[in-house]
């Protein structure tokens, strides 16, 4: 069996395509490396201080502001004798469509989350019911044993990861996949043969009818 014939996950259409073709599909798959990588930096960064190293929300919000007034200060009274310009604050900060912006995008990712939900809870397809159900208790299982930071850091890691080790690896994940899919099949045969088979079942009753 050839690759082409497969697609990992039942996927026919291009990756990018899957991930959206937008701001989203780029950073997972790395099309714009300065800005995955930053995003990998940061939540890293974000995970070491607050999970490894113990740091408090509080104590790091003061202590960045505290970092902050002072290097503004030295600028501001350096700049006087240096001939610089003061120190202003960046334009993204004080920008109201930025924020607007970002609003507008977190509020159309929840509405398509919640129509999505609602649409799996209404029955229509029991089996994708089954799968999402089945999905949120894992996540739910995943919660209870390790905190909230860890896993948004775990599902970070992989997003950024495996879908640009798959499309650069696309036919050699495709192929192993094949194999483990012709093993597994090679398996359940083996085991329904010498297993399954081999157990006794009593005679069928036939309904009598009157």
């Amino acid at each position: 069996m050839s690759s082409t014939s497969f697609k990992l996950f039942g996927q026919q259409k291009p990756l990018d395509e899957l991930l959206g073709r937008g701001k989203v599909a780029d950073i997972a798959l790395w099309r714009n490396k300065r800005l995955s990588a930053s995003i990998l930096f940061a939540i890293t960064v974000v995970w070491i201080l607050f999970e490894v190293a113990e740091y408090h929300f509080l104590t790091l919000l003061c202590h960045a502001s505290i970092a902050s007034m002072l290097f503004v200060f030295i600028w501001s009274n350096g700049a006087a004798l240096l001939d610089l310009p003061p120190p202003r604050i960046p334009e993204i900060i004080l920008s109201e469509k930025v924020y607007k912006d970002a609003v507008i995008s977190v509020h159309r990712r929840l509405r398509w989350f919640i129509f999505k939900l609602h649409e799996i809870a209404c029955g229509k397809d029991l089996k994708l019911f089954l799968k999402t159900v089945g999905l949120l208790w894992v996540l739910a299982v995943l919660g209870s044993s390790t905190s909230s930071l860890t896993l948004i850091y775990l599902v970070t890691v992989c997003f950024l990861t495996l879908p640009a080790l798959y499309e650069q690896y696309e036919h050699e994940i495709d192929h192993l996949a094949i194999r483990g899919k012709q093993d597994l099949k090679r398996l359940f045969s083996s085991v329904d043969a010498k297993v399954l088979n081999k157990i006794p079942r009593g005679p069928v009753k036939e309904k009598k009818h009157n």
